[in-house]
């Protein structure tokens, strides 16, 4: 009889290698699961939320108003893992002369993920259920950031009576992933796939692990570590939000007439770093364009209110409100003084009832 084949040393050695690799990939993921589960329950009882969390129907959002007077500002975020953290620099100023609530969407740091399917209607729907449960009255000014901007007009449009005036802060406009891709040529994606797999991961505390590459260095210390500390929830909704960006553009596009209620939009127009245009992949040129392109439709946002003006920020970046708080602050006390310049104005004379 012939002897059964053995495998040869290189085989064996191979299969060593593999089953050694998935005992590691077993062992790290175990220690990363029980890692993220305590650093968890540290960062909750580390960072409690600012202001309170309220109940808006079996889920609860995180609101921080301060100050008083009316109206009251109403600070909604742009697409990032931040919420209201973003507004730091500016909301204690802005409390000084009247009432100022920042919050943070579902899913987004201290507040409870919403079951529904995410568009600008459900974020305008949960913020009106939450200044309503938390007891804040209108008149509103809303200001927005970034993609805080359609989602602004989205809840203009449903909730409009409680409305009385905006601020855009470097805000999207409906149009731009359309303009943008004529101006560039190619339509901008963001990476979408692997930040939603990292999302999906981690409980294994991978997202934790790279939370230090998350900064904001002119925010308060404190603030950022509780940014980075519930960024494995954050970064789910993110996600969510970034493939929701075409719904969202799509119905806030239904809405452009915002009356005669005072608005001011701000445009941000540092110039393009080399960086950005690297990653972005276009020229100098082209980032000109871009910019140019983005300064056109904040003009048209201007144009949506026949009491609107339009301020061009030179050494600011998306982030206005950190680079220059002070633009912002400015330009909401003006809005908050606009509308009461108008509920104090007296009724014309021949409107006065006899």
């Amino acid at each position: 009889m012939t002897a059964a084949p053995t495998s040869s040393p290189v085989v064996r050695w191979i299969k060593r290698i593999i089953i050694g690799l998935v005992g590691l990939l077993l062992i790290v993921t175990v220690a990363g699961t029980i890692w993220e589960a305590l650093a968890w329950r540290s960062t909750v009882t580390k960072y409690p939320p600012p202001g309170k969390l309220v109940d808006i129907g079996g889920r609860r959002l995180q609101i921080d108003c301060r100050g008083t007077g009316s109206p009251t500002v109403v600070l909604e975020s742009g697409l990032d893992v931040g919420g209201l953290i973003g507004w730091s620099l500016v909301q204690d100023s802005i409390a000084l002369t009247t009432r100022t609530c920042g919050y943070s969407r579902a899913g987004i740091v201290w507040s409870d993920p919403s079951p529904a399917p995410h568009n600008a209607v459900t974020v305008a729907n949960d913020l009106h259920a939450l200044l309503a449960a938390a007891n804040e009255k209108g008149p509103f000014v809303l200001v927005g950031h970034s993609l805080g901007g359609p989602y602004i007009m989205t809840y203009t449009k449903h909730y409009g009576a409680d409305v009385a005036g905006l601020v855009f802060v470097d805000a999207s406009h409906p149009e731009q992933v359309q303009r943008m891709t004529k101006v560039i040529g190619k339509k901008l994606e963001a990476p979408t796939g692997l930040m939603s797999v990292a999302a999906a991961l981690s409980w294994t505390g991978l997202v934790r692990a790279v939370s230090g590459m998350v900064d904001m260095p002119k925010v308060p210390r404190e603030r950022v570590e509780a940014m980075r500390g519930y960024l494995p929830r954050s970064l789910g909704q993110e996600m969510m939000e970034q493939n929701s960006i075409d719904a969202i553009f799509a119905e806030a596009g239904t809405f452009r007439t915002l009356g005669d209620r005072p608005v001011v939009v701000l445009t941000a127009m540092a110039p393009m770093d080399s960086t950005t245009r690297k990653a972005i992949g276009i020229s100098e040129e082209t980032g000109k364009k871009f910019q140019q392109a983005w300064k056109e439709m904040h003009d048209d946002e201007a144009s949506w209110s026949t009491r609107s003006r339009h301020e061009i920020v030179p050494d600011a970046t998306h982030y206005i409100q950190i680079d220059r708080p002070d633009v912002v602050i400015r330009a909401v006390r003006e809005v908050v003084d606009s509308v009461r310049a108008r509920t104090a104005a007296p009724a014309p004379a021949d409107s006065v009832k006899r």
